[in-house]
């Protein structure tokens, strides 16, 4: 016979403590059967379930409860019926999800209307755990990330509606969630492509090109219904790019050295290429431009529109067929496939609508800082941080990242 007991130890941690307990648990060759730990603020919350023999339940109790006397800290003990623990472990494999909760800053607030959606779908939270680093209260930086992601059991009738709602808090809150199935794939992505203009660069590289030709009103006007889907993208390139005739090759040089990165880039890309990531840039804007940022970052792929240039000046046409939204999607498919690499296990970053088809296939498809349609029709939206908040929806945690740059 044997009793099965929850017990619950907190206090101030310290080293050790683990070890003390878990020595006296042995010398009564005890079955652990779950164990969980957290620490917050340098305080222990630890707890053990155990099967105790019922002819030597009062002494281990007694020997815990003293070994916790000992290290200062308070034990409880909880009896778990047979039948409620059997009911525990039948529940295992099924569904799990995780949302992610990140923004500059997250409040109360925000948790309580995330965990009320979660509960009004059957769904239970097992564990909450913070992926960004801590911050100063005394010096406070404008950039900060913050991050907690919340580990879901149950079974959810309609995952969709789950992520919807989710999506209605972010539009009103200042932070973005994401609510992905805890699955193989999510944890084993081997594949990124990025759209280049306004995300891996904060700025549409035509519409400069437009302004030092003079024409940037005309041009910005048509991007604009462009990246909306006011305008068929076809069309709306030559469009644009005829406007540009006449241009020298010299001020494509200078823009080039000149871009400007958008925040959290370089370290999303670092880190991604120190896991063995495959990178891609699938851009309806021009290689001239995604090749320099190939040089930069040391990335796999690119395929955007090659410029026609004609005794140093652009001839206001393009080489080969356009590169727009549905080839995009043809392209980021030949990519995995040349990879070997399964479509869930992929990543897609854009703001305009020539990039949803590229997200739609993706595993995972992230609308950066996009317009009001494209954050509609994405699955997962990105507005509040940098292209680096992406790693926390791989579950990666910032002190993973500050370790290897101090190895650097």
């Amino acid at each position: 016979m044997h009793e099965i007991v929850l017990v619950t130890i907190t206090g101030n941690d310290k080293p050790g403590v683990s070890a003390s307990l878990a020595a006296t648990l042995g010398k009564h060759r005890i079955n652990i059967l779950d164990i969980g730990q957290a620490v917050i603020h340098n305080r222990l919350n630890l707890g053990m379930l155990i099967e105790i023999p019922t002819s030597n339940n009062s002494t281990v109790l007694k020997d815990l409860l003293f070994d916790a006397h000992q290290l200062g800290l308070a034990v409880q003990f909880t009896p778990i019926d047979e039948a409620r623990y059997e009911s525990w472990v039948a529940s295992q494999g099924k569904p799990r999800y995780i949302v992610t909760m990140l923004g500059r800053k997250l409040s109360a607030t925000d948790l309580a209307r995330v965990a009320t959606v979660v509960s009004a779908h059957g769904l239970n939270i097992d564990n909450i755990s913070r992926l960004s680093g801590r911050f100063s209260l005394r010096d406070p930086d404008p950039k900060h990330r913050a991050c907690v992601e919340l580990s879901i059991r149950g079974t959810a009738a309609d995952p969709g509606a789950v992520r919807t709602e989710l999506l209605e808090i972010a539009r009103d809150a200042q932070m973005d969630v994401a609510f992905q199935a805890d699955d193989l794939y999510r944890r084993n992505r081997r594949l990124i492509v990025f759209d280049m203009d306004s995300t891996l660069v904060q700025c549409e590289v035509i519409n400069e090109l437009a302004m030092a030709a003079g024409v940037g009103v005309q041009v910005s006007a048509i991007t604009t219904a462009a990246i909306q889907g006011d305008i068929d993208f076809n069309e709306s390139f030559r469009r644009r790019l005829k406007l540009l005739a006449g241009v020298d090759e010299s001020i494509l040089e200078k823009l080039a050295e000149q871009l400007p990165i958008t925040e959290g880039a370089d370290r999303l890309i670092s880190t991604l290429r120190r896991l063995g990531y495959k990178i891609g840039i699938l851009s309806g804007g021009f290689t001239y431009f995604a090749e320099h940022l190939k040089q930069r970052w040391g990335i796999d792929f690119v395929a955007a529109n090659e410029l026609d240039i004609a005794d140093g000046k652009l001839t206001g046409n393009v080489k080969g067929r356009i590169v727009d939204g549905q080839r995009k999607a043809t392209l980021f498919r030949q990519m995995a496939a040349q990879c070997g690499i399964a479509m869930e296990q992929t990543i897609a970053v854009g703001d305009g609508a020539n990039d949803l088809p590229m997200l739609a296939i993706a595993g995972l498809g992230v609308a950066f800082h996009a317009k009001p349609l494209v954050r509609e029709d994405a699955r997962y939206a990105i507005s509040t941080l940098g292209l680096d908040g992406i790693l926390y929806l791989l579950g990666v945690r910032d002190r993973e990242t500050e370790l290897w740059k101090d190895q650097e």
